[in-house]
């Protein structure tokens, strides 16, 4: 234990506590009038529930860090396997929620697969491609774990979630870049899948067979508030809510976009509701500790002495990054909005625990770091 205190990353670790301490405040305060006045439940209903996850997380950390990554890699491959099984599952079982059969719902909490397999395909990539090296030129050995992911991305595709495919899919495509491979391997499938996308994106644009009507429709996200009672509303109330809240806000607990005018504001259109209440430049900082949390976690990764820890540090970067661009630029209408949760912020099990488990592998490759160099 004292080996985790001394080499734990504390400027990451403290930054993420702050950011989960505000979150649940975040979460009580967008959440009392909707969990009151909706769904006739205690206006502290979310808060404890967050609080529950946040707790369980907080067990998950204390697990995890005792273990180290080569461990994690060995147990990824069951993991995996099983993540690909609920996949199938759920769309066989499953309940459609907001439009996609992406949950299992247990009752009180509901799970969702394609969370976890995010933070899983991670660690699988990193175990996997650990001892390769530049010279690699095998095709089979070099795309084996690629094809298993273009079917994981598949299987979240039909579910139908485009926002987590998209995610997913550039999670791995990211990897797939960093990792050390033959550099014609690494060429002739960019070519190949720019030429892809290029494709799809003829396809969307026609609108024909690709994507379900709903999904279409998302794409059509310029000037929200002249569809305010159809397509536009969740972002021109997310406008409404940041245009109230100014440089310092309208005080905590006061917003008035949370009374319904914006769907489940304690989930993905969190950060509206804290610049209402808190302010543009409380907005900022949080976005500021973002930076400083990605730059922390590009560090510790570029500091590993091996693939491993370099590709799990580099992989929770830009799962933890793309969350927050995807999220940002959807409430502010730069881009579609595709129900991704904002890390730290937004209210949810799943995610929760993902992104505690993604900080704590990367706090083990910091301690692995710290004591691979006290003993050179």
């Amino acid at each position: 234990m004292k080996k985790i205190i001394k080499y734990i990353d504390k400027p990451l670790f403290i930054v993420t506590v702050l950011l989960f301490i505000i979150g649940l405040i975040m979460v009580f305060s967008a959440s009392n009038v909707t969990a009151y006045m909706t769904y006739a439940v205690s206006p502290y209903n979310y808060f404890f529930k967050q609080g529950g996850f946040l707790l369980a997380g907080f067990l998950l950390f204390l697990i995890m860090i005792h273990f180290n990554t080569k461990s994690y890699g060995f147990f990824s491959w069951g993991l995996l396997l099983l993540g690909i099984a609920s996949l199938v599952l759920l769309l066989i079982m499953g309940k459609a929620k907001n439009h996609a059969i992406s949950w299992f719902d247990l009752g009180p909490i509901s799970i969702q697969p394609s969370e976890f397999i995010k933070i899983i395909t991670i660690v699988f990539l990193a175990y996997y491609y650990d001892n390769f090296t530049k010279k690699e030129k095998s095709w089979t050995k070099s795309l084996f774990p690629m094809g298993i992911c273009l079917v994981v991305a598949f299987l979240i595709f039909i579910q139908p979630d485009l926002g987590t495919t998209i995610i997913y899919s550039a999670i791995v495509g990211i990897i797939f870049l960093a990792v050390p491979i033959s550099n014609e391997i690494k060429y002739k499938i960019v070519f190949s899948v720019v030429g892809l996308l290029i494709i799809a994106g003829v396809a969307i644009i026609s609108g024909k067979g690709v994507l379900k009507e709903r999904q279409f429709e998302r794409f059509d996200f310029r000037n929200p508030c002249e569809k305010i009672l159809s397509t536009g509303n969740q972002v021109c109330n997310c406008y409404i809510a940041i245009n109230n809240g100014g440089l310092t806000g309208v005080g905590l607990g006061n917003s008035t976009q949370k009374y319904l005018y914006l769907p489940e504001p304690y989930t993905d259109f969190i950060f509206a509701i804290i610049v209402e209440e808190l302010g543009l430049v409380t907005g900022i900082g949080i976005i500021l500790m973002y930076i400083f949390i990605l730059f922390r976690i590009l560090l510790i990764g570029r500091q590993s002495p091996n693939n491993r820890g370099a590709i799990l540090c580099y992989g929770i970067a830009t799962y933890i990054f793309l969350h927050i661009a995807v999220n940002l630029l959807g409430i502010m209408g730069l881009m579609p909005m595709t129900g991704v949760p904002l890390p730290f912020m937004s209210y949810g099990g799943s995610f929760t625990l993902c992104l505690i488990a993604a900080l704590t592998i990367v706090q083990r490759v910091s301690i692995e770091n710290g004591i691979l160099k006290d003993k050179i």
